[in-house]
């Protein structure tokens, strides 16, 4: 078990999700080894929402981090549910191919990935160049 799961299920009961009664928690912990958590923020205008894992993303960032090295992912859900494409990209900004993405539910079950298996191909700077 990822020790980031306390905080992603901590966090997740913090969501505002009052239309589609799905709460996302996220934990990521930085290379410095600090911790940012987020949860999903609905609106009732449907593309104005945030993802748990980018807001947890937003707070590493304001707090001048730059380099994730472990997320989890953790919803109510039958089966883990992975970021969607958007949050993938945002993970992939900030951190390595290689770094472990922990997957899990309320129940428990529990499936380990990483970033660059979530999202082959990542667009990113050396696409600019």
């Amino acid at each position: 078990m990822s020790d980031l799961l306390p905080h992603a299920l901590s966090v997740r009961e913090n969501a505002h999700a009052p239309y589609s009664k799905f709460q996302v928690g996220a934990a990521l912990r930085t290379k410095s080894g600090s911790v940012f958590v987020g949860c999903n923020v609905e609106n009732v205008a449907f593309p104005e929402g945030t993802c748990a894992e980018a807001g947890a993303i937003a707070a590493m960032v304001a707090a001048g981090e730059r380099e994730i090295a472990e997320v989890c992912v953790v919803a109510g859900s039958p089966t883990p549910v992975p970021p969607c494409g958007g949050c993938r990209q945002k993970l992939a900004e900030f951190a390595a191919g290689d770094v472990r993405v922990t997957l899990a539910t309320t129940a428990g079950t529990l499936e380990h990935t990483t970033v660059a298996a979530l999202l082959p191909g990542a667009f990113d700077a050396g696409h600019m160049a």
